[in-house]
């Protein structure tokens, strides 16, 4: 097995030291930094994630922060989604997109306050974008990746586990809402939000310092809620429908062919880069769209490239993500599939690395 050769340029975490105690088997790099993807098997970290609470070092989801006053102005033209009425205390999954309309990340945005924004990003230099489009502007605002490294708690034990460590108060929380909560004397931003569909909390850890002894506190905290490190789980995320960005889609995809045209506001999000190419692909429809796709048969192993999705000799479309699912006792799969084969019961064929397979495209994800 081939190493991957540590060096400054490939960042550890502030729970690097956490992860590596509860026996991390499997990284990948993402933002520059150690992402965990496997602690015991896959299918035994899906199981615990839907049956307990797990703890993930997330904080390769980098801030972009946005301070002064046209902070607002910028988040706005970074997205269609119209953000007019978002409050401080919100968060929103918010499309980024170029001037063509192509999707450059898909972050949750965080209103801190209405001068003071973070973008919790996916895998991308993202931050170099949003200082090209301040500077260009001319923009009155900082734009920088503050020390802010999330720690997600994910499962359905989550809300007992923080409560223990935070009160009960963070139980309050709604879905896609912060507050501030203490922990060793220092407020910290909680969001009830994650990279899955079993529930749970996303902290915005405020300072590398205090990343281990929070990371401590709540192990302690869960030992009979049957707490482990976690990590997104692959097989959890592709039966909920949750996109990888860079996998799932590119800078060559708009924000409609990923099935995100509900947080595109080009009629109203007045000053988005890319509103007036949106406009036109609004108006025209996608040709391709994002779909959930059964493939039966053998179990198929992870995707590390596009799978050919065909209809006879037309090639129609290609997997991006698959697993085998042991809920639905089949391989749950996402794909970009073309107009005209993307309706639910639509028979087809998937080239994976097993050979030919059968797959039929469906509408709907399976949670």
């Amino acid at each position: 097995m081939a190493l991957i050769s540590l060096s400054r340029r490939l960042r550890r975490t502030p729970f690097s030291d956490g992860v590596e105690a509860a026996g991390v088997r499997g990284y990948t790099v993402y933002n520059r930094m150690l992402l965990p993807t496997m602690f015991r098997s896959v299918e035994e970290d899906y199981r615990h994630l839907k049956e307990a609470v797990q703890i993930w070092d997330v904080a390769v989801e980098r801030q972009v922060e946005l301070r002064g006053p046209d902070a607002g102005r910028l988040m706005q033209m970074l997205t269609p989604r119209d953000l007019r009425s978002m409050l401080p205390g919100q968060c929103y999954y918010v499309p980024i997109v170029d001037e063509t309309g192509g999707m450059l990340n898909d972050p949750v945005a965080v209103k801190l306050a209405e001068d003071r924004w973070w973008i919790s990003i996916a895998d991308s230099d993202l931050l170099l974008w949003v200082k090209g489009v301040a500077y260009g502007y001319r923009l009155d605002v900082l734009v920088t990746e503050p020390d802010v490294s999330p720690l997600a708690i994910q499962g359905p034990k989550s809300d007992e586990l923080m409560s223990r460590v935070f009160g009960d108060r963070v139980r309050d929380l709604r879905f896609f809402r912060f507050g501030w909560f203490e922990f060793m004397g220092r407020d910290l931003v909680i969001a009830r939000s994650g990279y899955s569909k079993q529930g749970g909390f996303e902290i915005y850890v405020e300072g590398s310092d205090i990343g281990m002894p929070l990371w401590n506190a709540l192990i302690e905290a869960g030992k009979d809620l049957d707490v482990h490190a976690g990590c997104p789980n692959l097989i959890e995320r592709i039966e909920g429908g949750l996109l990888s960005y860079g996998n799932d889609m590119t800078e060559d995809n708009t924000p409609h062919e990923c099935g995100l045209g509900r947080f595109c506001n080009t009629n109203t999000a007045i000053g988005c880069v890319g509103r007036d190419a949106l406009l036109r692909v609004a108006k025209e429809g996608p040709v391709k769209q994002i779909r959930p796709i059964e493939i039966h048969g053998s179990a198929v192993p992870p995707c590390d490239r596009l799978w050919p999705v065909m209809d006879g000799d037309l090639h129609v479309g290609n997997v991006s993500s698959a697993a085998w699912s042991p809920d639905y006792n089949t391989n749950v799969a996402i794909g970009m599939v073309r107009m005209t084969h993307w309706n639910t019961g639509t028979e087809l064929d998937v080239i994976t690395p097993n050979g030919v397979q059968p797959a039929t495209v469906y509408e709907a994800f399976w949670t």
